[in-house]
């Protein structure tokens, strides 16, 4: 891997340990060598994480819809900032010019742009990592829903292993580096999928 983009809160939320997570992330991927790609911004989870990679002398690339940049929330001391004309492209460009992702805590738009690379990855359109840091327990309630839907056949058991999930940012990033995608076999699904419905 040579870039991991982050998705995570504008916010920086109620606990110190949010803040710091970002921080000792992007610490890690400034002395690991690794370009974090993020959204851009300059405020709460998103300012700390690519201030920590900027202070310890790695690269950062910010993505930013242009009607959010002139809100004046942009962060204009980055290495790269790439200023675009929607959210779509956003997400597009982040895609591509990422090796893999991670989810710090966040509220809307950090939910829907992981599950987003997930469903990707389940579709089998890209192999990268999708990675949740589970700061003291924040990502409890959502990893107990997914795996009720996982137990009501909603999403297949191969399909919720794609999710790797650790509490400290050292110890996900060693899982992502290891990280061997599952082979997706569409065909197999598809029938699986076609018997469900005949059923």
């Amino acid at each position: 891997m040579k870039s991991i983009c982050v998705f995570c809160g504008s916010s920086p939320g109620t606990r110190l340990e949010y803040a710091s997570s970002a921080r000792q992330l992007g610490v890690l991927l400034a002395d690991r060598g690794l370009t974090l790609v993020y959204g851009g911004g300059n405020v709460g989870m998103m300012g700390q994480l690519a201030n920590a990679v900027l202070e310890n002398g790695g690269q950062v690339t910010g993505i930013i819809p242009e009607a959010i940049a002139d809100m004046e929330v942009a962060h204009t001391g980055l290495s790269d900032l790439r200023v675009v004309d929607s959210m779509h492209t956003r997400k597009a460009l982040m895609a591509e010019m990422a090796d893999g992702f991670i989810a710090l805590p966040g509220g809307w738009g950090t939910l829907e742009e992981f599950v987003e690379v997930l469903t990707w990855a389940q579709l089998g359109f890209h192999a990268k990592p999708c990675g949740l840091l589970n700061v003291t327990g924040y990502y409890d309630s959502l990893l107990a829903f997914i795996n009720h839907t996982a137990d009501q056949q909603f999403i297949q058991p191969e399909h919720r292993e794609l999710i790797l999930v650790e509490a400290t940012p050292a110890a996900l990033l060693d899982r992502m580096t290891a990280y061997e995608a599952p082979q997706v076999d569409k065909a197999t699904w598809a029938r699986r999928l076609n018997r469900e419905l005949d059923n």
